[in-house]
Order: structure tokens, then sequence, then C-alpha cells
């Protein structure tokens, strides 16, 4: 009976701590989503790069990025696995920088959201590692997909060739 009394009493506080959301800390600017606002300082090399994150143009270097997060200090699944932010070069000779971190979207890993990024624009960019696989430029040509699938897919005509009947008759449709 005491077994009994103890599981519901687990199960009501678990109940009760799953409904809460974790609060964020005092002074901290509200984002959507239980998010918190964190500010990151980007700065390259030569001053004057141009800076997008996710696609979007944010300015010329140095400047300060307001990236929403979660309360922990890691990134925020806003719909998408990465967040990504591209420092793009001033003159030639010169190459373009990007930073990739990962948001735990569909459980996978997240990153923590770093105090400041920084750029060397005359650095040539990092190569992803390939774990001892050759490039996929390597591995040939795609498969081809032969017609007899795609058939009545758009127009269409269709030819004989040879006898009408028989072991030589051959249908061809294009």
């Amino acid at each position: 009976m005491k077994t009994m009394k103890f599981y519901a009493a687990s199960l009501g506080a678990g109940v009760l701590l799953a409904g809460c959301a974790t609060p964020l800390p005092p002074g901290a600017e509200p984002g959507p989503d239980h998010t918190m606002a964190y500010y990151v300082d980007v700065d390259a090399s030569p001053p004057g790069a141009r800076i997008e994150a996710n696609g979007e143009d944010l300015g010329q270097t140095a400047l300060r990025l307001k990236i929403y997060g979660d309360p922990d200090g890691t990134f925020h699944d806003f719909g998408s696995y990465y967040y990504v932010i591209r420092a793009l070069p001033v003159t030639t000779n010169q190459y373009p920088q990007t930073r990739v971190f990962r948001t735990g979207h569909l459980l996978t890993p997240e990153d923590r959201i770093p105090s400041r990024i920084y750029f060397d624009m005359n650095q040539p960019p990092q190569q992803s590692p390939t774990y001892g696989y050759p490039p996929p430029a390597y591995y040939g040509p795609g498969p081809y997909y032969y017609p007899y699938p795609y058939y009545g897919y758009g127009p269409e005509f269709q030819f004989f060739v040879g006898p009408r009947f028989g072991p030589g008759f051959h249908h061809r449709r294009w």
C-alpha cells in the first residue's frame, strides 16, 4: 500500500514539474518560444567584411549580433538544423569564411552560443573531414533512369521498326 502511495505521489510530482517552464535569469531579455537574447561580437581581420546570418545580410564588421537561444546557453531549434554565419571578403585574394552551429533540431546535438566570433579573411577555408572516403565528385555520374517508369508524362509519340508481328517486332515509345 505504501508503494502505491509513493508511485501516485511521484506521478503527481512529475506531472506538476513537467508543466513548468525554466525561468529566465533576472535581467535577461526574453525572446520567442521561451528563449532569451544573447549578444555575440563579430569581427574580421580587415574591418568592413559583410556578415550574413542564415542568408540575411546584417552589415559590416565590427558588429554585435543578437541571437535567441535557450536559457542553458545553446542555440534554439527554430526549425533548422544549423545556424550559419558567413563573412564575405572585402578585396581580392581573400576567402569567404563560414561558421556553422548545430541547433538540436530533431534530437541532433546542439552547440553553445559563443561570446565572440572572429573571421580571418586571409586564411583559406577549412576543408570538411571526409573520414577516409574520396570526395563525392569521384563517385562517377549519377544514375540514368530509363524512360520506362516515366511513360505518360508530357507529350509522347510512338513509331514501329521492322515487321508488325513476330520475333523481329520492336516497339519504341519516346
